[in-house]
């Protein structure tokens, strides 16, 4: 597709807030083992020495056991704390390369909304809730069935970290299936 002019898309989005019943800090370390960190080092590793997809999806196996990874974290504790803030809340950017793959190759708007951004926050009990944007509701705003087709994997994927963790995971990330027809109306910006 090419863009000649500003464009803007309208689509909806399902955010999702899941308690956890974990305090924010066991959650935080559940979490954190579950989806380790994304090792650029290793993929790096691969690239120089003329590695494959293949190889990299090797490595990603090896290292995930959900299949999702942490590419980067913010702390939203420390940030807000010198304004007197003492909520806990920690954003990461949580995915896989091979999976965002699959819609790239369909449309590079993909890597908008991949990795996906999660929050970690505590309510005022103390206790850890989950949010994200559901990526079968987002993934849908892009328009192309085969990337909309991915958002559902990624509900899964989710789905089966949250469950490895010890957290039941809501029926709409367990239960979603690919949208039919348009989520999205574009009109010139």
């Amino acid at each position: 597709m090419t863009i000649t002019a500003p464009h803007a898309t309208q689509h909806t989005m399902t955010r999702l807030d899941i308690p956890t019943g974990m305090g924010f800090d066991e959650f935080r370390r559940r979490f954190e083992e579950a989806a380790p960190a994304f090792d650029t080092a290793a993929t790096l590793r691969i690239t120089e020495t003329g590695g494959t997809w293949d190889d990299v999806r090797a490595a990603i196996d090896a290292q995930a056991p959900y299949g999702l990874l942490v590419f980067a974290v913010i702390d939203g504790t420390s940030l807000m704390a010198p304004a007197g803030h003492h909520t806990k809340a920690v954003e990461y950017l949580l995915g896989n390369h091979l999976i965002a793959e699959k819609m790239f190759r369909h449309s590079p708007l993909a890597m908008l909304y991949a990795p996906l951004r999660i929050l970690v926050h505590s309510d005022a009990s103390g206790m850890a809730v989950f949010a994200l944007d559901q990526p079968s509701t987002v993934f849908a705003g892009i328009g192309i069935p085969q990337v909309s087709e991915v958002g559902v994997e990624l509900d899964r994927k989710v789905a089966g970290l949250l469950r490895g963790i010890g957290v039941e995971p809501p029926r709409a990330l367990t239960d979603s299936t690919a949208p039919q027809g348009g989520t999205r109306r574009g009109h010139p910006g």
